[in-house]
Parts: structure tokens; sequence; C-alpha cells
């Protein structure tokens, strides 16, 4: 059954070939902005050669802090994590609490003598910075050290020897040579005052040294205005500092395009690479010249705005994209793949089901968001629609598996074992969690359809549409992947400010509400991104 639906699903797509696509890459040698329209907030990119590096924040999701590689800017694939868990806390594996939109965030790539470093600060308790490093980023990073807390830090070695990270609203703190912990007398220092036409957002700290000067690039907030990417300048580390706006614009009919970083091409050119905030789907990124004005780092065109189209800054490139299906047939998860929290790994296994996915239950829940064991990659715009394929007939009673366009407000499509009898149900949940531990306090549930199963394989579609305005997941079940049913109500997505903060993902769950035991297998996850 698999390899049939593989052949009518390619041969589908050379069918429709103008309408599905995995890039941004228009195929002429221009692109179209946002090159990744899908949450990769917070990039940082470095140069090594002619090769391009990137990390994104992914926070609670593990593996995290994905590193992604490019030869063009345009095309972007994941080819590793800093860390596959973090276990400093029992939260981090839903014990005891969750870190839901805290973990890894806005981390600090480099490359200093021959070496790979990457910094980043959890925004959660206890405050501390993790240093991780690198022969081959694509390769084994190494936990370094631990630090003291340094929020939105930019990491920097001078020309000097000596290291600094940049963070906050305008800190400047040296670190040891060995990055093992702060230089002891060393420069700490505050090296400029926000302006008073600014509120309290000041970050995403970016810093770059060029033609013997410091360039602090930041986003702020002007009181009454929109986002905006700003630089500091100086010709000496500790300052002064002097500041100008080098991007105030929108695109596509949503805000503001601000927080990110600057690279060269090895040529003389200069690209800014930033993020923009697009409702449902996350914060998606953008491709833009940057323009040396003065002395001054100006992103955009020659009247500052972000190009919608622009011509590719290296040609003959292609990638598969961030977002990919899967037959599960291989014996490691693809790298796109990002469990929600630690994962339990006894009850995962690509090995027990040959072509299969199997998802145990590893403990009792009452929900979706404290499930162990949920498995995700992005959605993207402008639309997009995946297929899961579920054998349900070794659930226990009690057990609740299926598929989610999951956020802090999720819409689900879930399959229940009710005393042997199955059940599938749209529903939505709504997430609240607490201050401090950011424990699940309350779940406002509403089940908008619910059908009994005609059969143990189920096929699940969920359909994103991002376009200006939109954020809709819609919902639908077949028993042979060929007629369909819709069912439910469509589904507003939203941008998690308050607890998540990312984008919606796809999710495929499995738990227990009773006993654990039992289990669902996965036979593929099918994608498509329609532009």
């Amino acid at each position: 059954m698999k390899k049939l639906f593989l052949l009518f699903f390619v041969l589908g797509c050379l069918w429709n070939v103008n309408s599905i696509a995995q890039s941004s890459d228009n195929g002429d040698g221009t692109f179209t902005n946002p090159v990744l329209w899908a949450d990769v907030p917070d990039p940082d990119v470095i140069r090594v050669g002619d090769d391009y590096y990137m990390v994104s924040t992914t926070m609670h999701l593990m593996p995290g802090a994905p590193i992604m590689h490019s030869k063009d800017l345009v095309n972007w694939e994941i080819i590793n994590y800093l860390y596959d868990r973090l276990d400093d806390k029992p939260s981090y594996g839903l014990i005891d609490g969750t870190v839901y939109g805290r973990g890894q965030w806005a981390t600090s790539l480099k490359y200093h003598n021959g070496k790979f470093y990457a910094y980043f600060s959890p925004n959660d308790t206890p405050f501390r910075g993790y240093v991780y490093t690198a022969d081959n980023p694509a390769g084994e990073w190494k936990l370094l050290s631990r630090t003291p807390h340094f929020h939105d830090a930019s990491l920097f070695f001078d020309d000097d020897g000596r290291v600094y990270v940049f963070y906050g609203t305008g800190q400047l703190r040296e670190l040891k040579p060995d990055l093992t912990d702060v230089q002891p007398g060393g420069v700490d220092m505050k090296i400029f005052e926000r302006d008073k036409d600014e509120n309290g957002l000041l970050e995403g700290s970016r810093v770059i040294k060029h033609n013997g000067k410091y360039y602090l690039i930041m986003i702020s907030w002007p009181v009454g205005g929109n986002r905006r990417q700003v630089c500091y300048r100086a010709d000496r580390i500790t300052g002064p500092y002097e500041k100008r706006v080098i991007l105030e614009d929108a695109l596509g009919g949503f805000p503001y395009v601000a927080q990110g970083t600057i690279v060269d091409d090895g040529n003389g050119k200069w690209y800014g690479v930033i993020f923009q905030d697009r409702g449902g789907v996350g914060r998606v990124l953008t491709v833009m010249p940057c323009r040396w004005v003065d002395g001054w780092p100006m992103l955009g065109d020659a009247d500052g705005h972000v190009p919608e189209v622009m011509e590719k800054p290296v040609q003959g490139y292609e990638s598969d994209g961030l977002v990919v299906s899967d037959d599960f047939s291989g014996n490691v998860l693809k790298l796109n793949w990002q469990w929600n929290h630690n994962p339990i790994d006894s009850c995962w296994s690509l090995t027990e089901r040959a072509g299969y996915l199997r998802l145990k239950t590893g403990r009792v829940v009452d929900n979706i968001f404290l499930a162990p064991n949920t498995l995700t990659q992005r959605m993207e715009g402008p639309q997009c629609s995946a297929v899961v394929s579920l054998d349900v007939s070794s659930m226990k009673d009690g057990d609740v598996a299926g598929f989610s366009a999951f956020n802090g407000d999720a819409g689900i499509l879930a399959i229940s074992n009710n005393g042997g009898k199955k059940y599938l149900e749209m529903k939505t949940e709504v997430v609240s969690l607490g201050d401090e531990k950011k424990e699940v306090t309350g779940i406002d549930r509403k089940v908008a359809e619910k059908v009994m199963l005609k059969s143990d394989v189920i096929y699940l579609r969920i359909d994103g549409d991002f376009r200006l305005n939109k954020d809709i997941a819609s919902f639908y079940y077949s028993y042979d992947n060929k007629e369909w049913t819709k069912i439910g109500n469509d589904f507003k997505m939203i941008f998690d400010y308050r607890r998540f903060f990312m984008g919606t993902k796809f999710a495929i769950f499995n738990y227990a509400t009773k006993n654990t035991g039992g289990y669902v297998d996965v036979d593929f996850f099918n994608y498509e991104r329609v532009r």
C-alpha cells in the first residue's frame, strides 16, 4: 500500500509541479521572500569559505538549536543540532512542570581559529548560559562550559585574542579566552543608554567587526512605532557608540521585518538575514541586500525596502527544504523532526515494525500538552498540507493518538479507545500554564465533531493556509487515502506569545489516560508545500 501511494504521490507532484515547491527558489536565478516561510526565529548566520551556516531558536523542542547549511543563503537544510536533550531540570521531560516558551533561545554562532562556537542562555531558572564547540558543524557538538546568564547574547572574538559577549540593553562583558567563565577584572560595562523614545524592547544582539569598526545590530521598538533594526557603531569595543536605524520596513502586508544579522559573500557583497512575524506560521526568514553607506550597513534595496523578489546571491544550488516527507524506512529519524520536550527513548522505535514509526504510551496523562514523545515538524506558508497514516489496532483502553496543528491553542484530530470502541474527534484544546514552573493549570477543550472509526488503519490530513489574514487549519480523514471527509471546524491558528512563543507545528502523538503499554504505528508522513 505504501509503495503504491508513493508512486501516485510522485506522479501527482510531476503533474502539478508548478504548485508544489519546498523552497522559495524560483528556479530562474531569483527567489521570493520570505526565503523560508516557516518558523525560523532569531537567526545568526556565518560564512566559512563558500559555506553558510545558520542557527535558530526552537526552545522546548528536542533535539534543539538546529544548525542549518546553505550554499546560496536561499536553499537551507538542517545538518545537525547543538544537543539531543537538556536534562538540567525534570521539566525538560514534562515532569514537575514544562518548559513551554523557555529553553534554548537566540543562539550566537561563531567560527574562530578553525573551530565553531555557539552560545545561548535559556530564559528559565536557574539562569545560566551554555557554550558549545565543534570542529565540524555537521559533526559532534560538545558542551564546553556553562556561564552566567546573558540575555540574547552575541559572542565575539576580537583580533587581540580577547572574547566578549554583548547582551541585554547595551551590556558588554569579557569572558576568559577559553570561554569557561567571565574574565576576573575584565570589561563589565554598559556601552550605551537606550534612547528615551524607545520602550523596553532592545534585544537580538549580533556583532561583527568590519574595516576596524565594531557593529552591534539589534532591534528596537520606538514608542508608538513599529519594530525596527538599529545599529550601534564604535571605533573601540568599549565605545563611545553612535546609533542609526538601518531597516524600518514591512513585507507582504505583514508588519515590520526586524531581528537578525548581516553576512558577506566573500566577494564584496553583503546581505541581511532578518526574520518577520507572520502570525500562526511563526517568524519567517527574509534575505535582503546590505548596502554600506557612509560606513553603515543599510538594509534593503536603494529605497530601504525588503525586496519581494531578488536575485539569488549564488547560483546553481537547491535543497530538500526544512519540512520533508518521511516513510520511516530508515534506522534513525530524519533531522527535520523534533520531539516536544525530551522524549522517553524506550517508548519509540523505527525497528520493531520495519517501515513504521512505533509510538508507545509511556506515562499516564490527560492532555496532549503533557504527552511524552509528541513528534513535530514545522508548518509552512503560504499553504501546506500533510497526511499521516496510522495503524491504531494496538491502542489500549483510554489511549489517545492522532495528529495536531500544535501550539498553545491546538487543533487536534484525536483517536480515542473507549472500552474497545475507537472514535475520531476533531477538537480544540487551549492550555493554561503557571508562571513559575509552567505547569499545566487548565485545559479549555471543545469537541467540534466525533465519529466512530470503521477501520484500524486511518489517514489523517491537516491543511494549513497562512496567506494574509488567513492562518486557518482544516482537518480531514480517510480510509483509503483517496476519498477525504472533512471533520469539525476550520481552526484559527495563532502565534502564541503567552505560552509557546513559536509558530504552529504538525504534531503526531500518542498518550495513555488509564494504563501504559499501548502503541500506534505510523506508516508515513507525506507533506506538500503549495506556493
